[in-house]
């Protein structure tokens, strides 16, 4: 029992220092450190095995509490689900204190307060929590052989990969690496699974050399020199065009009258030309309004579809922003919608990643008052849409999308040379979620070599060059207008045009590998 508990120690050493790897506190350095304790505690109490059988009583339970255990499991057994128990914990840990704001969230605008939004998190963490349990399951076995740390580090890369497949995903530990110029050369080629895999193997040679393990265990860290051999980021050219972005800083302050929401149209759209027509500044090429809680039908409300078309004629530049469109069965999408300079409505996408509790409800969690105004659950859209101006295309994405490698993937493959992001980041408060939001978006730029622009409710709204570097920022929580730089992109990336063949390709090896091992032990 005291070797089960140290093993939940290091299971909750690593769930806290994955959490510090992000904002709030955005120890990005910890991202190799992390997984050690984890891992370390899976191997130092692994069984000793005595002529290919386990050893229970040598192992990892006295000698009496094995006897009992053999009685109703195998020592093989016992030993599984103590790993994954403690994977379990620091996957919970992780991802509740990262995704904390969640319950901030759903009491600010989904009227869940007291125990009730605590439970909620609590429940989002703990089923989150299970991809680390399998992890640890499989990879307390794997970690005795010599090229476990490869194992391993591809099964954690390759499960990363289900997050979102799964429900939700979000910062994934590859993200730590944004500021890191020696790993991100691996994201245009394989996405950040491969900053991910790189973490995870350097860790889990830490491990070995804690252990004291012969020098040849460390060698499957030798490819990783090839990093040197590979290009460095570059921005082989500068900003070449401009965007007027509105921050409107809107608050969800519940419904509003015609007259109001009229007023406030009109007042932004005010704010917006005074920007793209002020003298002696460039002529921009995008005007961008984000995501916003006010009620903007461009299909259904006349008004504002009028409004919005003569800001575009006016400007005499395209325009891209946020509102709800319906199915034709008159269910809600969330929009980006895209005007051309006269004014004529040239394009619209429909988010294909929806919010968990903020735009759907997921299984299990029906008890829960969704967060939006609408009445019933948001639609996904269904396909990848792009926006042509000129000789160029745009790409549109939708708030929570950016956590999606692949959907931005998909939208520089469809042609975009420049990524536009819009999002309401209002909802997450005065959390780290923001920043959290801005590292994610980031990654997609470097991954797929683009300039992307985000254009948001109130913060945080920035330019974002192909190296992942911010150029414009806007400050938080407060109504503005002004101009992001970015430039226009059509050269492709491995990553871009191949996808997730190698985070697809870790999850086959690493489960492979998992599996011979039992199989190994079993004969």
């Amino acid at each position: 029992m005291k070797r089960t508990w140290l093993m939940l120690f290091g299971g909750i050493a690593t769930g806290l220092l994955l959490f510090a790897v992000f904002p709030p506190l955005n120890w990005n350095v910890l991202a190799v450190l992390a997984p050690i304790p984890l891992l370390y505690a899976l191997t130092r109490f692994a069984p000793v095995e005595t002529s290919g059988v386990t050893d229970p009583a040598a192992g990892y339970l006295p000698a009496e509490e094995a006897g009992r255990a053999s009685r109703r499991l195998s020592p093989g057994a016992v030993f599984t689900l103590q790993c994954a128990l403690a994977g379990w914990v620091a996957g919970t840990l992780q991802w509740g204190l990262m995704c904390l704001w969640i319950r901030d969230t759903l009491a600010i605008y989904g009227g869940l307060t007291g125990p009730l939004s605590w439970l909620a998190i609590a429940l989002f963490a703990a089923i989150k929590g299970l991809h680390l349990a399998v992890l640890a399951a499989l990879a307390g076995s794997l970690l005795r052989r010599p090229w476990g740390g490869l194992a391993v580090a591809a099964l954690w890369a390759g499960l990363e990969r289900t997050h979102g497949p799964l429900g939700f995903t979000w910062l994934l530990l590859g993200n730590a690496g944004i500021d890191m110029a020696l790993p991100l050369r691996l994201a245009p080629l394989t996405g950040v699974y491969g900053l991910s895999f790189v973490f995870v193997a350097i860790a889990c040679a830490g491990v070995f050399v804690l252990l004291r393990r012969p020098r040849q265990h460390l060698l499957f860290l030798l490819p990783l020199a090839a990093l040197w051999l590979m290009p460095g980021l570059q921005l082989k050219k500068g900003p070449s065009a401009q965007a007027v972005s509105l921050q409107p800083a809107l608050k969800d302050e519940g419904p509003v009258s015609q007259e109001e929401n009229e007023l406030t149209v009109r007042r932004l759209s005010f704010l917006t030309l005074q920007e793209v027509l002020a003298p002696r500044k460039a002529t921009p090429s995008l005007v961008l309004w984000p995501e916003a809680p006010a009620p903007f039908y461009y299909h259904d409300d006349p008004v504002f579809r009028d409004q919005m078309n003569a800001m575009a004629r006016l400007a005499a530049t395209p325009v891209i922003f946020g509102g709800v469109a319906r199915t034709p069965e008159g269910k809600p999408l969330n929009s980006a919608i895209y005007l051309t300079g006269e004014g004529r409505l040239a394009g619209r996408y429909d988010k294909r990643v929806l919010v968990p509790f903020g735009e759907f409800v997921p299984p299990m969690f029906g008890w829960i008052k969704k967060i939006s105004s609408e009445a019933g659950d948001f639609e996904p859209g269904s396909k990848v849409e792009t926006f042509v101006s000129g000789e160029h295309s745009i790409g549109p994405f939708i708030c929570y999308e950016a956590a999606s490698p692949h959907l931005v993937r998909e939208v520089a493959q469809a042609g975009a040379d420049v990524f536009v992001n819009i999002s309401n980041d209002g909802y997450f408060g005065r959390s780290a979620a923001r920043a959290q939001h801005l590292l994610l978006a980031r990654m997609r730029a470097v991954e797929n070599h683009r300039w992307l622009l985000r254009s948001t409710n109130d913060g945080i709204t920035a330019s974002i060059d192909p190296a992942g570097r911010v150029w414009d920022r806007f400050a938080d929580g407060k109504r503005a207008v002004g101009r992001l730089r970015f430039g226009w992109e059509k050269e492709q990336t491995p990553y871009t045009r191949g996808g997730d063949w190698f985070a697809w390709g870790c999850l086959i090896v690493g489960l492979a590998a998992a599996g011979l091992e039992r199989i190994r032990q079993r004969g």
